[in-house]
């Protein structure tokens, strides 16, 4: 669920890092010693299947869709046809439960009880919806309303913004981002500039489930959440998907969204408080919720419910020696359907750049691999479903494995390619993290071109793909992303192209294939995939994360003893 085509470009690259067998610290064999088999991954495979995937017949590939069931009889096709085995115990497919939720009637967010009344309008001002689903019908009526800040319970960084306030049955507002979003450098209680998850979206409605709150509203400001209010509108407005369980999420809030952050303002002063004075207090340490005297919230909407069974596309490249150990390159297949219209009145999220490039990867991938020839380890490649709502795939994947993570070597993970034409740079989500980083360089050693930084980690994107999904479980993955600094036109060329995405086509009806689109960038990111994947399919080591990294500790306990 991305925010830009591209990266801002960086200039400033970690030094290389070592990739160690288990615990050790010397450069593998297999990154020094084997290089990858000389196939090129075919570009006219990339067209052919981004212009099939994005076209209207799929109708926006959303989950639970005439779309999904075209993108999956495709998949299914062609990797069968490159000889590929069903992943999933002789099936193409895993089963993953979800359920539709389509708000409907929706009413204004309305504040009374103030110095006077505010009321924000579905859409061009407030986005609501449930995570719950066996309730067909969401009333929260006449709730008081708190400030909780960034909404962030850390024990481990001494940090509660719900610390002596109780929201049960409340209405919180919330802040996103993290505190320190906008300090310098990557130091601070929240790792300054570099948001953490406790910055992320998904974790706010997280924690205000846990504290009990009625609903959570998080007032939307375009830099700390990196995209405009037009991305929210249209990703939270029409079918939502949510993760089926067995007590309906009846647990969770009973309304969750976003607000314009001028009726937040206007909600604020209201209450005869000041939303930016409130902001700057909520940076702080030992900042206390703020409940917003004798304002009281009320929104209705009606739910249309409906269960279906989406499904993970799953298809293996046997290995010829350790076929029981696997590499894993995955993509997410699915995006918005229909949402809200372009002027000209076309409603087809269409998905061309994100994620049809990615999909279309895993298919060129594996193509070019086949005709390389097997490899000592087995590969996988895992086409995803519903990332756009949230991971949603690739977290039953995580939680559900098809091949053991204790047996899964590592990976690539692929999320929009750069249609800009070729960068000089790759950035790279979660640079010196893992031990996977050496073989990109490898890699862009060959290239001549450089693996960077992120040089807007304050986005968050290291927990906006699916490799966060994986990593969570303890399983190296590497995310990167065609750099900005190109070959044509440099860094101004790379940035006036992800600005012009992000506004006209990102999640909305004009992602769509372009004949004219620069292939040379996706032709030698592609190459980069390759070389890492085959690498680590032809070697005998097992990288890690560095030495210190959140997931270190799972990986080493999922690896003990193999």
């Amino acid at each position: 669920m991305r925010t830009s085509l591209l990266a801002l470009a960086a200039t400033l690259a970690l030094p290389l890092t070592a990739c160690t067998s288990d615990g050790a610290d010397a450069p593998p064999a297999s990154a020094s010693a084997k290089a990858p088999a000389a196939v090129e991954p075919s570009i006219d495979t990339m067209k052919r299947l981004v212009k099939e995937l994005s076209s209207d017949g799929y109708e926006g590939r959303a989950p639970g869709s005439a779309g999904e069931e075209k993108t999956l009889a495709l998949l299914a096709a062609e990797f069968g046809k490159l000889g590929l085995k069903p992943g999933n115990k002789g099936s193409w497919f895993q089963d993953v439960p979800l359920v539709e939720i389509n708000a409907k009637n929706v009413s204004p967010l309305s504040f009374t009880g103030g110095k006077s009344a505010v009321s924000a309008t579905y859409g061009p001002k407030m986005v609501v919806g449930a995570y719950r689903t066996t309730q067909p019908k969401i009333a929260v009526k006449d709730s008081p309303v708190v400030f909780v800040g960034y909404g962030i319970n850390a024990p481990e960084k001494g940090w509660n913004d719900y610390a002596g306030v109780d929201v049960k049955g409340k209405t919180v507002i919330i802040l996103v981002n993290d505190p320190d979003y906008e300090t310098p450098g990557l130091t601070g209680p929240f790792n300054g500039r570099a948001m953490t998850y406790y910055g992320r979206w998904t974790y706010k409605y997280e924690e205000a489930a846990r504290q009990g709150a009625a609903a959570a509203i998080i007032v939307h400001d375009t830099v700390p959440a990196a995209y405009g209010w037009n991305v929210v509108q249209s990703s939270w407005t029409g079918a939502q998907h949510v993760a089926d369980s067995a007590d309906g999420n009846a647990g969770l809030s009973a309304a969750i969204g976003w607000i314009q952050k001028d009726k937040a303002a206007a909600l604020f002063a209201s209450a005869g408080l000041d939303l930016t004075a409130q902001m700057a207090a909520a940076k702080k340490p030992g900042f206390k919720a703020v409940p917003l005297g004798a304002v009281k919230a009320s929104v209705s909407f009606d739910n249309e419910l409906r269960k279906h069974m989406s499904k993970n596309v799953v298809a293996l490249l046997p290995g010829r020696t350790r076929p029981d150990e696997y590499v894993l390159y995955s993509a997410h297949w699915d995006h918005l359907g229909r949402c809200q219209a372009a002027p000209d009145g076309d409603d087809i999220c269409n998905g061309a750049v994100d994620n049809a490039t990615g999909t279309a990867a895993l298919v060129a991938l594996a193509q070019a691999n086949v005709k390389a020839g097997p490899t000592d380890r087995s590969q996988v490649f895992l086409a995803v479903t519903a990332e756009e709502s949230g991971l949603l795939g690739s977290a039953y994947y995580g939680s559900n494995p098809v091949f053991p993570f204790s047996q899964t070597v590592g990976g690539v993970n692929m999320d929009a390619l750069s249609v800009a034409g070729l960068a000089k740079n790759v950035v790279v989500i979660g640079k010196g993290k893992s031990q996977l980083d050496a073989y990109l360089d490898r890699a862009l050693g060959a290239q001549g071109r450089v693996a960077t930084l992120e040089p807007t980690p304050e986005k968050g994107y290291y927990y906006r793909s699916d490799h966060f999904s994986f990593a969570k479980h303890g399983l190296p993955m590497l995310y990167f992303e065609g750099g900005e600094d190109l070959v044509n036109g440099g860094t101004a060329a790379g940035m006036a192209a992800a600005e012009d995405y992000t506004k006209n086509r990102y999640h909305g009806p004009k992602d769509e294939y372009d004949p004219n689109w620069d292939w040379t960038g996706v032709l030698a990111d592609l190459k980069l995939y390759y070389s890492v994947g085959r690498d680590l399919a032809t070697g005998s080591d097992w990288p890690n994360w560095v030495e210190g990294d959140e997931f270190r500790g799972i990986r080493d306990k999922d690896r003990a003893g193999k």
